[in-house]
């Protein structure tokens, strides 16, 4: 019963078997190997026209080169005020663009609104030389409260980041579980509703080490390959990135991993949220069910075996009931069902 993160699951089988594979004879370095030249082709299928990208082994990477290029060092990037960049990445983001600030905004159920971005604008408006320049409109997806942004909350967003001249960049560590939940397609949740950037993530869903920085900017991809090589990103045997991405991405696997973590989750959510005495902190969209469970409840079931976390973010009430409970694509139906009994047993 361990619902602790994402990140502690197993490798998918299906993902294992490709680096295996992928691991026989020579091949060309630094993404000059056919697993590369076909993870390009899959790419282009999956968002539906030519992807600039570049393959990196970490999420904060892929956040921090997103963010590198799309914001000078004296710039602003404006995000949610418990985004990931800015509460959980040690100043990556920071480090890789040379000093740009991360500004938090207020958003209820960890999304931003076009109102809540302008109204926190208008409260600090730009004065040069003394206020950074905004540069950047950094989203989160899923969002850091297993959220969901639509395609028109998107589209809405990044409309009005145009009309402040902003790029789009989206941290997509949980991008799958969001396009499930939603039955959008991977080109409407990114560039066709305005992204620029994506941090596309599989490493929480399946994959060893393995994301994707794609640039959908012509404009700014120009500097991603000595942005990459700088950062210590470009791998010399990246045929074993491409090979896990290539295998997340062939016969839609990482949809098939995301839409399990999210049925989980859901089962989940939807039986705590029947016992008396617990309540959601926000709707169950993707694969993380934050909710508020009595202290007692929290302790019969951690004595039973459970494991999960305490959840505390700017924007909420400090609480000792609320926990984030994450579930994955390994996550089993009858570990949720055992925690369900156990909760249920204990109330």
């Amino acid at each position: 019963m361990n619902f602790a993160s994402d990140n502690t699951a197993p490798i998918a089988p299906e993902i294992l078997a490709a680096l295996g594979a992928a691991n026989e004879g020579p091949a060309p370095a630094y993404g000059g190997d056919e697993l590369t030249a076909r993870l390009n082709s899959r790419l282009e299928e999956v968002f539906e026209r030519p992807c600039h990208f570049a393959l990196v082994a970490t999420g904060s990477a892929a956040n921090g080169i997103a963010l590198s290029l799309a914001s000078p060092p004296y710039g602003q990037v404006l995000c949610h005020e418990a985004s990931h960049i800015t509460l959980e990445e040690g100043g990556a983001p920071e480090f890789y663009t040379g000093g740009a600030k991360l500004s938090g905004v207020p958003g209820a159920q960890g999304k931003l609104t076009a109102q809540g971005l302008q109204a926190a604008i208008d409260a600090h408006p730009p004065l040069p030389p003394h206020v950074m320049p905004r540069s950047v409109l950094s989203l989160t997806q899923a969002t850091e409260l297993g959220t969901v942004y639509t395609a028109g909350e998107l589209a809405a967003l990044t409309a009005w980041a145009r009309s402040q001249v902003l790029k789009v960049h989206m941290d997509g560590a949980r991008f799958a579980n969001a396009v499930v939940s939603t039955g959008a397609s991977a080109a409407e949740l990114s560039w066709k509703a305005g992204i620029d950037l994506l941090s596309f993530g599989a490493t929480k869903n399946g994959a060893l080490a393995a994301e994707l920085l794609l640039v959908f900017d012509d404009a700014l991809a120009e500097g991603l390959a000595p942005r990459q090589k700088r950062a210590g990103h470009l791998w010399s045997k990246q045929r074993y990135l491409a090979a896990q991405m290539l295998a997340y991405l062939e016969d839609d696997l990482w949809l098939r991993l995301a839409a399990h973590a999210n049925a989980q989750a859901q089962r989940l959510s939807k039986g705590l949220a029947a016992l008396p005495g617990v309540t959601l902190e926000a709707p169950t969209e993707a694969n993380e069910v934050f909710v508020h469970l009595p202290v007692p409840l929290q302790e019969a079931l951690r004595g039973a075996g459970a494991t999960f976390y305490p959840w505390h973010a700017p924007g909420l009430n400090p609480s000792e009931t609320r926990v984030r409970l994450v579930t994955h694509h390994a996550t089993s139906p009858e570990d949720v069902e055992a925690f369900l009994a156990l909760a249920r047993k204990s109330v």
